[in-house]
């Protein structure tokens, strides 16, 4: 990925690590097409920067995803990175089987939208000499947290998608994994919330990261270091019952 000068789009650019990200990529240089479901809230933040744009995008939704593809391809043929950030995390009690709607909106958005976007993708950035696609995964993709098994899931299967496509998309399209520890987000707020990583902590190290790393296959911050090496340490049983509260 270039370090400056490209055109991103960002679907889940209207909040948290998505905002805060297409921020920063515009503050150096780069022009970002943010995408969200509010309009009001995408032409606010598109009207602060003149290098943000904005088209609206419903990442649950296999059409929103083929036409707003579609639109940011057509106004901007430039664009050159994709960045999946688009996600939902919630709670879930398996006790009774009442979990499965949210156990099924948390798929179709964290796992199916991605693969629906890079779908709408494949072949407009397949065609370029300098493609990027950036993923989203999570610590928890990693060592699970007991009390969200659906989004955990969900974040495995985007490690495992970008360590596939990476190898399939060799020579044509880099394919970076950005995978965030917990950070203090509205992504799910809770009592652990202050405990989670400040918001402008986790964007100084990932953009250093990346401007410094960028031939990296993962971008890892300090502080997700322990939840993605858990295994190969020897203490994910151990991490998994502290972030379920029973150690």
């Amino acid at each position: 990925m270039r370090d400056t000068d490209n055109t991103i789009f960002l679907p889940g650019g209207t909040s948290g690590l998505g905002r805060g990200l297409a921020e920063r990529f515009a503050a150096r240089g780069d022009r970002v097409v943010i995408g969200g479901r509010r309009q009001d809230l995408l032409e606010r933040i598109a009207a602060g920067s003149d290098r943000i744009e904005a088209v609206r995008i419903d990442m649950s939704d296999p059409a929103s995803i083929r036409d707003a593809s579609a639109e940011v391809q057509e106004r901007f043929p430039e664009t050159n990175v994709l960045l999946a950030m688009a996600g939902i995390m919630r709670p879930e009690d398996v006790t009774t089987g009442a979990f499965l709607e949210t156990a099924e909106a948390t798929i179709a958005t964290n796992l199916l939208g991605p693969i629906r976007l890079w779908a709408a993708w494949a072949d407009f950035l397949t065609a370029k000499d300098d493609a990027t696609l950036i993923t989203v995964s999570s610590g928890l993709a990693f060592t699970p947290l007991a009390l969200t098994p659906t989004y955990d899931a969900t974040k495995s299967a985007i490690h495992a998608l970008s360590d596939a496509w990476r190898l399939q998309l060799v020579g044509r399209v880099q394919v970076i994994e950005l995978v965030p520890p917990a950070v203090q987000t509205d992504l799910m707020p809770g009592p652990s919330t202050a405990q989670a990583m400040p918001l402008e902590a986790y964007l100084d190290e990932t953009m250093q990261l990346l401007e410094t790393r960028p031939d990296a296959e993962e971008i890892l911050v300090e502080r997700v270091l322990p939840l993605r090496f858990s295994e190969r340490d020897g203490a994910r049983a151990d991490l998994m019952r502290m972030l379920a509260g029973t150690h």
